[in-house]
């Protein structure tokens, strides 16, 4: 039986910045590096964000941009000043896109290595309000 998420990995090129990304860019706090040495695919650094384990192992970065991504859960009045530190990393923040009014508000943002994330305020139940509504 599935009990919950254990942990998210990306692969990305350059393992400090996706650090400064996960820690300056959203507060996510490192908690484990593995230096030069490799015990699984490549060097690796783990991150708590909001007790969510993210590991990042070094590698190729993916080919091509898709709208596959993750979303965190973020409260609203913190969006603004997360969009500010993402893009003082140079990373791309994508405009906002039209949503239906109470579905919650979202800010999308690729990394360095193609992934597409989502900051996003909402529930599942307040989109599914939202849409019967329409």
């Amino acid at each position: 039986m599935i009990t919950g998420l254990s942990h998210m990995t990306f692969i990305v090129s350059d393992l400090d910045r996706m650090s400064a990304l996960l820690t300056d860019g959203l507060g996510a706090a490192e908690i484990y590096s593995s230096g030069n040495k490799t015990f699984s695919h490549s060097r690796e650094k783990f991150f708590d964000l909001g007790g969510l384990w993210i590991a990042t192992m070094e590698g190729e970065p993916l080919e091509r941009r898709t709208y596959n991504h993750i979303a965190f859960k973020v409260d609203e009045d913190a969006i603004d000043g997360i969009r500010a530190k993402l893009e003082k990393l140079d990373v791309e923040v994508l405009p906002d896109r039209p949503r239906i009014e109470g579905e919650g508000r979202s800010l999308y943002f690729y990394d360095f290595d193609n992934h597409l994330f989502e900051l996003h305020t909402g529930t599942l139940e307040q989109r599914l309000n939202s849409y019967a509504n329409q």
